[in-house]
């Protein structure tokens, strides 16, 4: 008996300290981390949280104790963070003849660098890109070499051009070497360009935000490309991520500290941008559409601040866990196709395929 006391007093325990941790996850979206940047790793960790919370909600029902309700009500205070994680649609909205597809991806520049150890990659983008055929398409980690190397030929945009039926693009690149490779970000269009523009980041390193106004059926529209803040991770902390979601916890001690000051340095970074590209969004004269790889969970500062109160589409109308991050890291969604709410989503789709790091997601989209 003093046994089965004592495991209840230690259930207890941590169960009061999930309890607050989840209430601290709650709230982070809320506080800048450049604030009170310790709040923005309970955000990360809030589908871990709730998943607990419901495990220990089931232990003290399993024990005929009432305390199963504490566990209960912090599930269901999390009712509007739930939705951001998981969505059951079925069947699609009737959209009409004027609607128009938006995609997004993170191409990890056309697998330049050969990650995958496949040399067809880069095809398998393009012949991907093909087949869905966006109307608008907004591409991160974009790459493009003018000439041809005598090993290989990188003209992605020519190419790009040649066979998508958006041909009008914007093109910015944060990076350019030699004069003829680039690296940046690009949006391609089906329809006119009437107007381009760039977020301005302090620091801008390997991110950028840019804006483009579009010509919709007699109506403009805006829209904007965004990469954020990466956490900058070295091979080492991969190496350091893979041995703790393989439970070994052995001498991984500093090396776990070096990994958590990169995801803290992140969070602060994200966050200035964050500012920046809502700043901007309030100031469009049109209707916006926001797509990119935000680096950052659903329960973070920098979803919170963009999204505004513009429709997340994955909520609207998505299904399934919206997983778009493939890697060692916790994978979670973190790339996203946010929409004005003069716009009606449907078939928001994240898509299987394993080209790049990220999963390309796309959105039908029309007017109300």
């Amino acid at each position: 008996m003093r046994s089965n006391g004592f495991v209840s007093r230690v259930v207890f325990a941590t169960n009061l300290l999930v309890v607050i941790a989840t209430l601290f996850a709650y709230v982070s979206p809320y506080f800048s981390p450049n604030t009170f940047w310790p709040l923005a790793f309970f955000g990360l960790a809030t589908p871990y949280l709730l998943l607990l919370n419901v495990i220990f909600a089931l232990f003290w029902l399993f024990r005929a104790k009432s305390l199963f309700v504490v566990s209960l009500i912090i599930v269901a205070l999390g009712y509007q963070t739930i939705p951001k994680y998981i969505q059951l649609h079925f069947g699609k909205k009737e959209l009409s003849q004027a609607s128009f597809k938006v995609m997004s991806f993170n191409v990890r520049v056309f697998d330049l660098y050969m990650w995958t150890k496949e040399k067809t990659t880069r095809n398998q983008i393009l012949d991907f890109l093909k087949a869905e055929d966006p109307d608008v398409l907004c591409l991160q980690e974009f790459y493009q070499k003018d000439n041809q190397h005598k090993h290989y030929e990188f003209k992605t945009l020519d190419t790009l051009v040649k066979i998508l039926s958006a041909k009008n693009y914007h093109a910015h690149y944060t990076t350019t070497l030699r004069e003829t490779d680039h690296w940046g970000l690009i949006t391609f269009s089906k329809f006119p360009i009437v107007n381009k523009g760039v977020v301005p980041f302090e620091n801008q390193g390997d991110n950028a935000a840019i804006f483009t106004d579009l010509e919709v059926n007699g109506k403009t529209l805006r829209v904007y490309n965004n990469h954020l803040a990466s956490i900058k991770l070295a091979k080492r902390d991969y190496k350091t991520m893979k041995t703790i979601n393989e439970q070994d916890y052995s001498n991984i001690f500093n090396k776990s500290i070096g990994l958590l000051e990169k995801v803290k340095h992140g969070f602060e970074k994200r966050s200035l941008q964050a500012d920046l590209i809502q700043e901007s969004i309030e100031k469009s004269p049109f209707p916006v559409i926001v797509c990119g790889d935000f680096n950052d969970s659903p329960t973070s500062y920098s979803y919170r601040t963009i999204k505004g109160d513009l429709t997340d589409t994955y909520v609207e109308s998505g299904s399934g866990f919206g997983r778009t991050y493939i890697g060692e890291f916790p994978s979670f969604r973190i790339d996203y196709i946010f929409a004005d709410t003069t716009f009606i989503s449907s078939s928001y789709k994240t898509n299987a395929v394993e080209l790049s790091d990220h999963h390309p997601i796309s959105v039908q989209l029309d007017w109300k």
